[in-house]
């Protein structure tokens, strides 16, 4: 298996697990919806991060005017979100939940010329990404210029670029508020991890379009607003989050080269898992209902019936929580795993596989 070479550093930075009551996917806006570099990049020229806060609007200004143009909107027949040029060739990239079961989608240029005509290359709902292909693409595209997420810094200052509520090209503005956070969305089968958290607006239509620093490179693609716990429906103010350029580039090339991601870096015990409720009815840990064999369990001598309930330190009490424990790890890694078999309580050690 071949690494991404920065994946484990940016990893590193933050290990700890964001477990929120509820997360909502702020992409498509339904029905009630108003109405680069990639494989091979486009040389593009940063802007100067300011050096007093003279400079501020200014520089803000020139990001806007040189990142802009690479935000698109992507509409399919559920809805609307965001997505950024990635190469000269006609890919974008956007949120798995934006493209849903779509296929073929038209694409708004920030420009604001004619719509174009775009179709699917593929969908990766795991990391919640996607890449669709203009099918005649203009001349003059604007590739955005992709950074390195792993060297971004709490703190730092982003600028958020996107569609929400299908205000086009509409640009908000926050800091790094933290890195390495993984997320279960309610209705996905998996967790996301090693997420980017940014104080930025993140509204539905916003997802798939760009965080950008002050040098004008993508260091995010926004995917997740967090939920208000008061289960009023609206979003939690400045809680958002971005899957990183570094993993954006890593699953997008693989896209564009193969049509899907055949080496997702993400770590897993290679089993077939379920959650399993307790005496009281409440989640109680995971059972083990089948191992791949040769996989990471069946060579720590996991087996079916065994229920998983620590991984690493960390509690699991359900699926969601090993998902998320998981998330900060990579392929390789070893942790210890507590697990319930035959009334007794065991600890082993386990090399994780590759999801």
């Amino acid at each position: 298996m071949t690494r991404s070479p920065s994946r484990g550093g940016r990893r590193a930075q933050g290990a700890a697990a964001l477990c929120a009551a509820a997360v909502l996917l702020a992409g498509c806006t339904g029905s009630d919806s108003p109405g680069d570099a990639g494989a091979s990049p486009s040389p593009s020229a940063t802007v100067p991060v300011p050096a007093t806060a003279g400079d501020l609007q200014e520089s803000f200004q020139k990001v806007v005017d040189q990142v802009l143009p690479s935000v698109v909107q992507v509409t399919t027949g559920e809805g609307l979100g965001s997505g950024v040029v990635y190469d000269g060739e006609g890919h974008i990239v956007t949120n798995a939940h934006v493209v849903g079961d779509a296929e073929r989608f038209r694409i708004t240029m920030a420009t604001g010329r004619d719509e174009l005509d775009a179709e699917l290359v593929a969908s990766y709902p795991e990391e919640d990404l996607a890449v669709v292909k203009l099918t005649d693409p203009p001349g003059g595209l604007r590739p955005a210029t992709f950074g390195d997420s792993g060297e971004v810094d709490v703190g730092q200052i982003v600028l958020a670029m996107g569609n929400p509520l299908g205000l086009s090209s509409s640009v908000t503005e926050g800091i790094i508020s933290a890195t390495g956070r993984a997320i279960s969305e309610g209705s996905a089968e998996a967790t996301i991890g090693n997420l980017i958290q940014t104080s930025a607006p993140i509204n539905p239509g916003n997802s798939g379009g760009a965080l950008v620093d002050l040098s004008g490179r993508v260091i995010g693609v926004p995917t997740l607003a967090a939920r208000s716990p008061g289960g009023d429906g609206g979003t939690a103010p400045g809680l958002g989050f971005a899957i990183p350029s570094d993993t954006v580039r890593h699953l997008a090339d693989q896209m564009i080269e193969h049509g899907e991601v055949v080496d997702s870096d993400e770590a897993a015990i290679e089993a077939t898992v379920r959650t399993v409720l307790g005496e009281d009815y409440r989640p109680a840990g995971v059972a083990i209902v089948e191992t791949e064999e040769g996989g990471a369990a069946d060579e720590a001598g996991l087996r079916a019936g065994d229920v998983i309930v620590g991984l690493g330190g960390e509690e699991i009490p359900d699926t969601t929580a090993l998902a998320e424990a998981l998330a900060s790890r990579e392929p390789g890694d070893e942790v210890k795993i507590t697990y319930r078999r035959g009334g007794g309580e065991r600890t082993v050690a386990v090399t994780l596989g590759e999801r």
